[in-house]
């Protein structure tokens, strides 16, 4: 079954004539298997990445290895890189990315299991980034992040 959002998501971009890429760190691929359970989503949805170590967050996105390092991947910078690379790498409008720590282990005291970072890098290089950190379990986490991540492809499609 699709999710009713990821129906929305293909409506809108369809009436808008915009594409979608997408970098799915934590998700490792949700977004794009909702995307591709809508009938015509390759109208707007040019592909997507799950860089799920560093190595393809720079090879495949371009993402500087120095802001890694200076910022980790679960960072403001990192995503909104990502979503920057994967839109530019794919050819699409809008480029969407997310990175986190799903949990259970993994989290610190600056950065709980439940964060996440998601960015939309929009037409207009047009940016927005966010900070959460959800309470669910592993897959409730990636859900969530999921779900945000789309809402803010919509937020950026109708600006």
């Amino acid at each position: 079954m699709a999710e009713p959002i990821a129906q929305e998501l293909v409506d809108t971009l369809v009436a808008r004539s915009l594409t979608l890429a997408t970098a799915e760190t934590d998700t490792g691929g949700l977004i794009g298997h909702w995307i591709t359970n809508i009938p015509g989503c390759s109208k707007i949805w040019t592909g997507g990445a799950a860089p799920y170590h560093n190595y393809p967050k720079i090879d495949l996105l371009g993402v500087s290895r120095d802001l890694l390092r200076e910022h980790g991947a679960v960072s403001e910078e990192a995503v909104v890189a990502m979503a920057r690379g994967v839109r530019d790498a794919l050819n699409a409008d809008i480029g969407v990315a997310e990175s986190g720590i799903t949990g259970p282990t993994g989290g610190s005291e600056t950065r709980p299991v439940g964060t996440v970072w998601i960015a939309c890098v929009g037409p207009g290089d047009r940016v927005a980034a966010e900070r959460q950190v959800w309470q669910s379990d592993r897959e409730g986490n990636k859900r969530l992040t999921a779900l945000r991540c789309i809402e803010l492809v919509l937020d950026a499609s109708r600006a």
